[in-house]
């Protein structure tokens, strides 16, 4: 399976670029997931992607072989208040600037959860609405908007349902497989076969079951059918970026990225 490796930042999360660009290139990665920079999420906020700083960054990165794989943003469409969804198109559009300069061609936003006194047909309206207003927004710039399979809206179904009802066509899905099976109860191939060629960037986690919850592991070392989410991503002919989301910043006991990265392109090298 030819396809390119990054991992999300969500690993080192107080990192700096300078820290993030020197471990990526060392191991072998082709590219970088941003997500979090020095504690921050709101990335355009950083001198680091401001001005020249900025064109020194983007350099750095592509004088090290490496490319931005997906800008993570913390944009959720599910509040039933107008005035909150539109504070997170603004930090969208913020970050689809940054997105554009640094040649990342996607910004990912989440559907994510039922508010209280809220119901399912009009959150999820709302986050149509959301992403459609969001792409009006980046498309041209040159920039999708990616929604991860995540929340009560994990499943492949529920994922395209928003597509469809958005009716944009500059808009595509991050499948989190493992979201989808813990969430939704939707196994790898099942998520593969539905979602298809809506799918712009892939997160490789590996999972255990531990005290009727799921605890993150290194890969190859749980219990999640990984070896069905690489052959679904073969029968699709998948050829983007692979990401491994090690959620460090979630589960501070989890292992450091030193360990977790290393390990990670070393394993799906085998596989």
């Amino acid at each position: 399976m030819i396809v390119k490796l990054s991992f999300s930042t969500l690993a080192c999360p107080d990192w700096t670029m300078p820290q993030i660009i020197a471990i990526a290139a060392s191991l072998g990665y082709d590219g970088i997931e941003l997500r979090f920079v020095q504690g921050e999420d709101s990335l355009w906020k950083l001198p680091v992607f401001q001005g020249r700083e900025l064109i020194a960054t983007k350099r750095t990165i592509a004088d090290c072989g490496l490319a931005i794989s997906c800008l993570d943003t913390s944009c959720r469409f599910h509040s039933p208040d107008i005035g909150e969804r539109n504070a997170w198109l603004e930090e969208g559009s913020r970050m689809s600037d940054l997105a554009a300069v640094l040649g990342a061609p996607g910004v990912r936003v989440f559907g994510d959860t039922i508010q209280p006194g809220a119901d399912r047909d009009s959150t999820r309206s709302w986050i149509a609405e959301g992403v459609r207003k969001l792409v009006e927004i980046t498309s041209p710039k040159g920039v999708e908007v990616w929604l991860e399979t995540h929340g009560d809206f994990a499943s492949s179904a529920e994922t395209l349902a928003i597509l469809k009802q958005a009716g944009v066509a500059h808009a595509g899905v991050v499948w989190d497989p493992a979201n989808c099976f813990i969430e939704a109860n939707e196994s790898p191939s099942q998520g593969a076969a539905k979602l298809g060629s809506a799918i712009r960037h892939v997160h490789v986690k590996d999972l255990r079951q531990s005290n009727g919850g799921w605890k993150h592991v290194l890969t190859g070392e749980g219990n999640f059918p990984l070896d069905q989410e690489l052959e679904a991503l073969k029968k699709l002919k998948y050829h983007g970026f692979v990401s491994f989301e090690w959620e460090k910043k979630w589960h501070p006991e989890i292992a450091e990225a030193e360990i977790a990265l290393p390990h990670f392109i070393q394993w799906f090298r085998r596989n």
